[in-house]
């Protein structure tokens, strides 16, 4: 089934008419919201004429190393690295989730916002079921963030909130939804990858409709003194997300030499200029909230976001 991707209908920038914007997306998840066990092709064999991802977005994609890869290599490797992805968006969604649940927890449950808030972890819970199963028909293992990542986020998420935690939510959301427009698109990528995708890019655009809702509407609350302590997290949170998207394992499973692979990654201006292109939006955003502190700077700097 063909899956419409149209931003009009998935709005992602608040109305000027005074619209309610948790009653906008509750709407607009009645009318076009999916079900990836059903939607998603979970019974055909995996096809390994395929890439997993689109390869110009391979950390390797424009290295020596790449040029020298067989074709079914670069198959393989994409194929490990959108594995990774899914497994570290799963890491994360398992943190928003429970953000936004110490965030409404006392709370009006007639509320649009606290059902709104519902139904977001309720697509979470779905996405990261669907990313568990995507991965393992990928032929690869349970990638998991550093030990320093996991605990950093298991503080993170127990102590963030209000902008902190809405504006860390709309980084890792808008991160992905860039790369996951392209693999989409893309007719190299394994079908049942670009369901999974188009269903994620569909779905998040509400997400990232409210998280923006939620970062103006708390820091309109916040001092100085907190914007700036705020803006340091998340762009340390950004950070970890971003560097965390891809495990140093996915070499060694696509059968490559890891060290060489992640010398040359590390390295690689091609994938740097695609991160801070997809992020191009999302800095535009921050700092017209006045998050981009020369603090922040330095961090998203690091992640080759900006």
């Amino acid at each position: 089934m063909a899956l419409t991707t149209s931003r009009a209908q998935h709005p992602d920038q608040p109305s000027d008419d005074g619209v309610d914007v948790a009653r906008r997306l509750l709407d607009s998840s009645a009318q076009l919201s999916y079900d990836p066990l059903t939607e998603v092709d979970w019974d055909t064999p995996l096809d390994k004429d395929f890439h997993g991802a689109s390869p110009e977005w391979s950390t390797l994609y424009g290295t020596a190393y790449w040029e020298e890869m067989s074709d079914a290599q670069r198959k393989e490797l994409t194929r490990q690295e959108a594995a990774s992805v899914a497994c570290t968006g799963i890491w994360f969604e398992m943190i928003l989730q429970q953000m936004i649940l110490r965030d409404i927890y006392s709370k009006d449950p007639t509320d649009d916002t606290f059902q709104w808030a519902l139904t977001e972890i309720a697509d979470e819970c779905r996405h990261s079921i669907m990313f568990a199963r995507g991965a393992k028909k990928l032929g690869a293992p349970a990638y998991r963030p550093r030990r320093v990542a996991v605990e950093l986020g298991r503080l993170f998420k127990t102590t963030a909130f209000g902008e902190a935690a809405y504006a860390a939510i709309l980084v890792a959301e808008e991160v992905l939804d860039v790369m996951q427009r392209d693999w989409m698109r893309d007719e190299r990528v394994v079908p049942f990858v670009r369901t999974i995708n188009n269903i994620h890019v569909v779905e998040e655009s509400r997400h990232m409709m409210f998280a923006r809702e939620e970062t103006r509407k708390h820091l309109a609350r916040a001092g100085r003194v907190r914007r700036r302590i705020h803006a340091v997290m998340i762009a340390i949170s950004a950070y970890v997300i971003v560097t965390s998207m891809v495990n140093r394992e996915v070499y060694a499973n696509a059968g490559l030499d890891k060290e060489r692979a992640l010398r040359e990654a590390r390295a690689n201006e091609h994938h740097k200029s695609m991160v801070r292109a997809s992020c191009s939006g999302l800095m535009e955003f921050l700092s017209s909230c006045g998050l981009l502190t020369r603090p922040a700077l330095f961090w998203y700097k690091r992640a080759h976001l900006i």
